[in-house]
């Protein structure tokens, strides 16, 4: 009787373990893809960081030079700058406009998916060279801007050419691919229940006033979780300004980005070891803002606990 009680475990034990195998088998491609397309090319560009390398040669080590470099680098600081002026002006707007669209989105109107889906559009194609191409064409020299505005016998020269005009031409692109948050909060605004208006439509509170005590209150988790993607995503914007300026960084380096520098750094001068270098700087410094703002959130973030 023992061992025909005993008999189901064990096959209860067999069935759990070729399960187990099976996950396994199934996590091999990613193991793979982890190790030779992250871990491995991180820790040896954390190896090439403190080492003089130029592709062409054997990596000779100098130790943290690279990183004293960087900071006696005038290019690296203004880019530095350049940088943050684009994350600190492009995100906020961009997060702004996202949210106000899908206020209005939110409302119900007829054609919901096809209006979602229109403007989602821009999110897919923002970082693509094409659209890239495309604002170049828009805000360059007798483009469709230029063009327009002449119609109105107002003559300006290129956009793009101009130092005081170039940064935010690609501030105004970064907003334009507003889809992407603005389908998340979307989501938020659907789960926020109808009745907690209700209520304060019955109390006498104004449209504004339920935006500002329900809406915002109820939905900063989302506002969280947007702000910290799109900064890292903001700080990581490549393809418009290596195209938009054709990889110069722009007139006087007015869009200079740090991607695009470090690029330079890289692939035109092949100072990999000083590149790489650069990219650790950068990740560490996206990872103590993205600590920063965590740490803030309790200050003003609500959830439903």
């Amino acid at each position: 009787m023992t061992s025909a009680l005993a008999a189901p475990k064990r096959t209860g034990g067999y069935h759990l373990a070729r399960q187990g195998k099976a996950a396994h088998v199934f996590l091999v491609p990613w193991l793979v893809g982890f190790l030779g397309i992250t871990t491995i090319p991180m820790l040896a560009s954390l190896y090439l960081a403190f080492t003089n390398y130029n592709v062409l040669a054997e990596p000779n080590f100098i130790g943290p030079a690279n990183f004293i470099r960087i900071a006696g680098d005038e290019r690296f600081w203004h880019s530095v700058r350049v940088t943050l002026l684009y994350v600190l002006f492009g995100v906020p707007l961009q997060l702004g406009f996202a949210l106000f669209l899908a206020l209005i989105l939110d409302k119900g109107i007829r054609g919901l998916t096809l209006y979602r889906s229109a403007f989602y559009l821009p999110s897919l194609l923002g970082g693509s060279v094409a659209i890239a191409i495309l604002w170049r064409e828009i805000f360059g020299q007798d483009g469709l801007v230029d063009k327009f505005l002449g119609l109105f016998g107002i003559h300006a020269s290129s956009w793009l050419q101009n130092p005081d005009t170039a940064l935010w031409t690609l501030i105004l692109l970064h907003v334009w691919t507003f889809g992407s948050p603005m389908i998340i909060f979307l989501a938020g605004l659907r789960q926020i229940p109808d009745d907690l208006y209700e209520s304060a439509r019955v109390d006498g509170a104004t449209t504004l006033q339920q935006f500002r005590s329900i809406t915002i209150p109820l939905l900063t988790p989302i506002i969280l979780f947007n702000l910290v993607l799109q900064t890292i995503g903001a700080f990581q914007s490549f393809t418009q300004a290596a195209v938009v300026s054709g990889g110069t960084g722009g007139p006087v380096d007015s869009t200079l980005f740090y991607t695009l520098y470090l690029y330079q750094q890289g692939f035109v001068n092949f100072d990999m070891g000083y590149a790489s270098a650069l990219a650790w700087v950068l990740l560490v410094f996206i990872g103590i803002l993205t600590a920063i703002q965590f740490a803030l959130s309790k200050y003003w973030v609500f959830y439903g606990d």
